[in-house]
């Protein structure tokens, strides 16, 4: 195939599809046009010797020793597109950043595009654009996929399901139930930023300064972490419910306390301002790019240094710890010196964020 890829900017559907400005049922029909769409589509843009065969599953060589990690994920967020990113990105970095969570490097994705009937053809370029350019950036290659196509009203436009595959190294061994007392609690960046983003569009509300989503693939900032240790007990990105969801369920899963100054926590000013005035805690608000890290107090300080050395660690802090006390909750230190505890999110409080 060409190296050349399609310019979405100004996009025009390839012969056979630019008599087909929307997407139309026949698309997922599985016959000549569901044919022409991952053809001039789908294929080009993932160019690989793997998802060319075109088969019911991709047989893949899994290099090295190691374990594998699988993982899935179904992506339905509204709006499409939002400031700092859209669904198709989201798609891969997430499924990119959960394989990353166990420490494995992630190498293999697949994609099930669920289409409704009336999305332009110029949006799904875009989103599908998205992807590949977010594939090449995680390093990781799509190798097999699918799509459907829904009746128009019974859908947003677009829902994508990624499913990942990786190698964890030998030696690595992270899960929610390793941590530990004495283990120091940190975070990658400052928190809340994905929530807020899609909220400020999907509300319609301007803030003095922009925020954008924090979207990004997380295996390089955690390749560099395990570089400076191969002994961190627990990583989690921190995505619905934010770093309270997160903390809890470390806290439940290893049967341990957690502790963390909220002073501590870093929160850009925009995303504070926002949470202020609209009455939310910033430590409930999504992230699609951040996450969270408990490490021996031994290593603590050469991970930190290693996060703050990577372009997505820059600003990573530690904010607490794990104790042995009170199992199972998380207590926050306020800056009047109060403590309260921090609970697990009693509902939704910004649907649809991926």
């Amino acid at each position: 195939m060409s190296d050349e890829k399609p310019d979405f900017s100004g996009w025009t559907c390839p012969i056979p599809l630019k008599n087909y400005p929307t997407i139309v049922m026949g698309h997922g029909s599985g016959g000549r046009m569901m044919a022409d769409l991952i053809q001039h589509l789908f294929v080009p843009l993932f160019e690989n010797d793997t998802l060319g065969n075109l088969g019911d599953s991709a047989v893949l060589e899994l290099p090295g020793p190691g374990r594998l990690a699988f993982s899935t994920d179904s992506f339905v967020v509204k709006p499409l597109f939002f400031p700092g990113g859209n669904i198709g990105e989201l798609a891969v970095y997430g499924t990119v950043n959960d394989l990353a969570m166990s420490g494995a490097r992630p190498l293999f994705l697949s994609a099930g595009m669920i289409l409704e009937e009336g999305l332009p053809m110029d949006t799904l370029g875009q989103v599908t654009a998205s992807m590949a350019e977010a594939c090449r950036r995680a390093g990781v290659t799509l190798v097999t996929g699918d799509t459907k196509v829904v009746n128009k009203g019974h859908g947003d436009g677009v829902y994508i399901n990624t499913a990942g595959i990786g190698i964890i190294p030998s030696g690595v061994n992270i899960g929610p139930a390793l941590a530990r007392p004495g283990d120091a609690v940190i975070v990658s960046g400052s928190m809340g930023d994905h929530g807020m983003a899609i909220m400020s569009v999907r509300e319609g509300l301007e803030f003095e300064a922009q925020i954008t989503s924090d979207t990004a693939p997380l295996d390089g900032l955690v390749d560099a972490m395990l570089a400076a240790s191969s002994h961190i007990h627990c990583l989690r990105d921190a995505t619905r419910g934010g770093l309270a969801a997160v903390l809890n369920e470390l806290a439940v899963a290893s049967k341990t306390g957690i502790e963390f100054e909220e002073q501590a926590v870093p929160v850009n000013a925009p995303v504070a301002a926002a949470c202020e005035m609209l009455g939310l805690d910033p430590f409930y608000v999504a992230n699609e790019g951040k996450l969270v890290a408990i490490v021996p107090e031994v290593d603590a300080e050469a991970v930190l240094a290693a996060m703050q050395s990577h372009p997505l660690g820059q600003s990573a802090a530690r904010i607490g710890e794990v104790v042995d006390g009170y199992a199972g909750l998380v207590v926050a230190r306020t800056a009047i010196g109060a403590s309260r505890v921090v609970d697990l999110p009693a509902g939704e409080l910004l649907p649809r964020i991926c």
